[in-house]
């Protein structure tokens, strides 16, 4: 995909995925730290670059995790996300987990391109 900033100059913008996870009811502070302490360790090894972790002060939910991630295309990101997922490693850790019981209601992500006027690129 390609976007044209001016007449000259065309670039690929970066893809920006936003992903808001739903935490059941009391288990926000397990799925925290399953982030911090085990996801995050793992997204390195396969390469996914984090832009942003967020919880919820003022809004619909304090129940939410909110995170961006950086992507260079579509097809990284089918690369990346699909080896962590079937990464052994990952499967048992959130087995692991989720033993006392599931820690996400559900999980939306869209994918986003910045506008020409955008400070992020």
């Amino acid at each position: 995909m390609r976007f044209t900033r001016n007449l000259t100059t065309k670039v690929n913008p970066m893809i920006h995925e936003l992903r808001i996870y739903h935490s059941v009811p009391g288990r926000l502070p397990a799925l925290l730290s399953r982030f911090q302490n085990q996801t995050l360790r793992l997204w390195e090894k396969h390469g996914i670059r984090q832009a942003g972790f967020w919880t919820t002060l003022i809004g619909k939910s304090n129940l939410q995790l909110t995170y961006m991630l950086v992507w260079d295309s579509l097809a990284e990101r089918e690369e990346r996300w699909s080896a962590f997922v079937k990464d052994p490693e990952w499967i048992g850790i959130a087995a692991e987990s989720e033993k006392d019981g599931q820690l996400v209601q559900n999980i939306s992500s869209e994918l986003l391109v910045p506008t020409a006027f955008s400070l992020v690129k």
